[in-house]
C-alpha cells in the first residue's frame, strides 16, 4: 500500500514547524535524525507500511509540553502522529503526509496509586507489563494484555484486547478517564474519577479506540482488578480446528468463567516447538489453551466442567501445566508467537501477513474452518491462531514480500476471509494509518 509523499506547500509548513519547535525545546527534543524518523514510521512486523516518514519526531515531557506541541503544529497546519511502543501490526503510527511523531518515551511514569480505591493514573509509555510488575505488591494487577511490547497510550488508542478479554473485555471496560491534548493544543480531562457516572456525554469512550484523530491522550486513569487467588493453565488437542473451534465455542455457551482460551492450529503448534521456548515438545495438531483462574475451589469446578466439553467435541488428549514456571511458559510461548514466526524468516525477504477479525460465536467453527482450507491451499507456510473465546482470530502468513504473485495470492485469501466475516455480521481491523491530520493536504 502506497501514498503519495509530502505536498512541497506542506513541506515547507513542516520547515517553519521544526524550526519553532527546536527553538522552543531544544535540538535534542525535536530529532530530524534519519534512523530516529524511519523507525518511526516503518516497523518490520507491520503488514502495511507506507514510503513516507515523519518530517520530525518529538519527545514531551509533560502534557504541558504536548499542548505547546500541538498549538505550533496548529498553526502550520502539520500532521500530528501520537507514539507510544509502535508495536501495531496495522500500520497506525504511519506517517502518509509527513508531518510530527509525538514520542512519549519520557512519560512513562506512575503518576498516582489508589489502592483502595483499584485504580492507577499512568502516562501513556509505561508498558502494560512494566506497570503490573510495578504494583503486583498490591495485590492488585491490570488484566488487559495484549502483546508484550504494548504500551497503555497506544492500547487506548486501538481499544485493544488480549487473551484476557473472555473474562475482563477489552481497555474501554478498563478506562476511567482521560487528559488529552486537543489539536490546537487545549487540554481536556474526559470525567472523574468514580467508576459510575452518568453525567453528560461519554467523552472518555469516544477518545479510547480513535487512534489519535480525535486528540492525544496524555495521561489514563485505569481501573484494576484483584490478583485471583488460583491459576491454572490447561491444553486440549483435536484432530480439526473446526473441533476445537466448536468446543470454544460450546465452553462460552455452558458460561464456564474461564479467563482465557486460545486457538492455535498445527502449525502454529510447530512455530512454538522450532522456537523452543517452553522446554518441552507440543503435538502438532489443533490446539485449545486455557486459563482457569478463581478461588481454588471455582478453578477446579470450571476445570471439571471444560474437560466434559472438550471430550465429547472431540478432544484427544487433555493436560495441565505441571508447576507455576511451566504455565508460564506455555502463556509467554502464545504471546509470543508473531515473533516466534519472525525468527523463523530465513532472509531480509521474508516476512510475515498478520491479520485481524472477530465474528459471533456460533459462526466461529465455520469461519476458521473455510479460513484454514484457505492457508491449506495457498501452500506457505501459514497458521491460525487467535482469542476464540470473544469470537476473534488472526492469519498468520509467512511469505517473500519481493515476489509479487505470493503477494496477489495472499491478498486474495485475506480479502476472502474479510468478506466472510463481514457476512457473518462480523468486524475486521483494516489495515492502514489512521491519523490526526490537520492541513489541507491539497497545497502546492
Amino acid at each position: 500500500m502506497r501514498w503519495e509523499s509530502t505536498p512541497p506547500g506542506l513541506a515547507k509548513l513542516q520547515l517553519r514547524a521544526i524550526a519553532e519547535l527546536r527553538q522552543l525545546f531544544g535540538e535534542d527534543a525535536i530529532s530530524i535524525d534519519d534512523e530516529d524518523l524511519h523507525l518511526h514510521g516503518y516497523s518490520e512486523w507491520s503488514t502495511v507500511n507506507c514510503d513516507q516518514l515523519p518530517a520530525a519526531v518529538a519527545y514531551p515531557k509533560s502534557t504541558e509540553d504536548v499542548s505547546k506541541i500541538a498549538q505550533i503544529c496548529h498553526k502550520y497546519r502539520v500532521p500530528m502522529i501520537p507514539y507510544s511502543g509502535g508495536s501495531s501490526l496495522e500500520g497506525n503510527f504511519s506517517a502518509p503526509h509527513g508531518g510530527i511523531t509525538i514520542d512519549f518515551l519520557h512519560m512513562d511514569k506512575i503518576l498516582k496509586l489508589h489502592e483502595d480505591d483499584l485504580d492507577v493514573v499512568v502516562q501513556p509509555s509505561i508498558q502494560w507489563m512494566q506497570l503490573n510488575e510495578m504494583i503486583k505488591h498490591t495485590g492488585l494487577f491490570f488484566p488487559i494484555d495484549p502483546g508484550p511490547p504494548a504500551k497503555v497510550g497506544g492500547m487506548v488508542g486501538t481499544n485493544c484486547s488480549g487473551t484476557n478479554a473472555v473474562r475482563y473485555g477489552t481497555m474501554k471496560d478498563w478506562v476511567i478517564n482521560l487528559t488529552v491534548v486537543l489539536a490546537d493544543g487545549r487540554v481536556i480531562k474526559t470525567r472523574q474519577r468514580p467508576r459510575k457516572s452518568s453525567a453528560g456525554y461519554n467523552l472518555t469512550g469516544m477518545f479510547v479506540g480513535s487512534e489519535g484523530t480525535l486528540g492525544i491522550v496524555t495521561e489514563i486513569t485505569l481501573k484494576l482488578a484483584v490478583l485471583p487467588e488460583e491459576t491454572r493453565v490447561g491444553v486440549a488437542t483435536f484432530d480439526t480446528i473446526r473441533d476445537a473451534a466448536n468446543a470454544a465455542m460450546r465452553v462460552m455457551r455452558k458460561g464456564v468463567p474461564i479467563q482465557c482460551m486460545e486457538i492455535l492450529d498445527e502449525v502454529q503448534m510447530s512455530v512454538i516447538n522450532k522456537a523452543g521456548g517452553t522446554n518441552r515438545v507440543w503435538k502438532e495438531s489443533p490446539t485449545l489453551f486455557f486459563k482457569f483462574s478463581g478461588t481454588k475451589s471455582g478453578v477446579l469446578e470450571s476445570i471439571d466442567i471444560t474437560k466434559v466439553i472438550a471430550k465429547d467435541s472431540g478432544s484427544t488428549s487433555f493436560e495441565f501445566a505441571k508447576n507455576e514456571k511451566e504455565c508460564r511458559d506455555i502463556w509467554s510461548a502464545r504471546k509470543e508467537s508473531l515473533w516466534s514466526m519472525l525468527s523463523l524468516r530465513k532472509d531480509g525477504s521474508t516476512d510475515v501477513w498478520s491479520t485481524d477479525v472477530a465474528v459471533p460465536l456460533s459462526r466461529l467453527p465455520d469461519i476458521i474452518e473455510l479460513s484454514k482450507k484457505d492457508l491449506d491451499d495457498l501452500g506457505m507456510f501459514a497458521s491460525i491462531l487467535g482469542h476464540v473465546g470473544d469470537g476473534n482470530f488472526h492469519e498468520s502468513i509467512m511469505y517473500d514480500k519481493t515476489d509479487p504473485e505470493q503477494r496477489a495470492k495472499i491478498e486474495q485469501v485475506v480479502h476472502a476471509m474479510v468478506d466472510r466475516a463481514i457476512e457473518m455480521e462480523g468486524s475486521c481491523t483494516v489495515p492502514g494509518p489512521l491519523k490526526l491530520m490537520l492541513p489541507d493536504l491539497n497545497l502546492e
